[in-house]
């Protein structure tokens, strides 16, 4: 077997390519908020066991390659990294410090697709964005 991870009684690796939005489309990912926001979605990744191995900010759209097991759907750990993203910009970089939980920063939707075995080309192409 290949270099895959695993759980208690699980062999996998599921890879993803996955592209979302800012909320109509609006440019709020540049300047201080892009430094931040490629950590902070990092992180809420491994809080649901799962890792983005590449990543990148466009002015107007996010590209991550992120696995995620199998005991998790990929509704369920995007759902989580948009909406506790969109609470950590909203407490760092707006006038609102806590109790937030009201407005949006991402569409609801997302573009996803499964890597397979072209996971270099799809490294690749989300390098080299801009």
């Amino acid at each position: 077997m290949g270099n895959y991870d695993s759980l208690s009684h699980t062999k996998y690796e599921c890879k993803y390519h996955i592209v979302f939005i800012p909320k109509y489309r609006k440019k709020k990912l540049y300047g201080e908020i892009r430094q931040y926001l490629g950590r902070e979605l990092k992180r809420l990744a491994e809080q649901k066991e799962s890792k983005i191995l590449e990543g990148y900010l466009v002015i107007d759209h996010v590209h991550i390659l992120i696995e995620i097991p199998p005991k998790y759907s990929v509704a369920q750990v995007i759902g989580y990294i948009k909406g506790k993203s969109a609470i950590y910009v909203a407490r760092q970089f707006g006038e609102r410090q806590k109790y937030f939980s009201g407005q949006h920063m991402w569409a609801r939707g997302y573009f996803v697709t499964t890597v397979g075995l072209d996971e270099d080309v799809i490294r690749e192409y989300i390098k080299n964005q801009e």
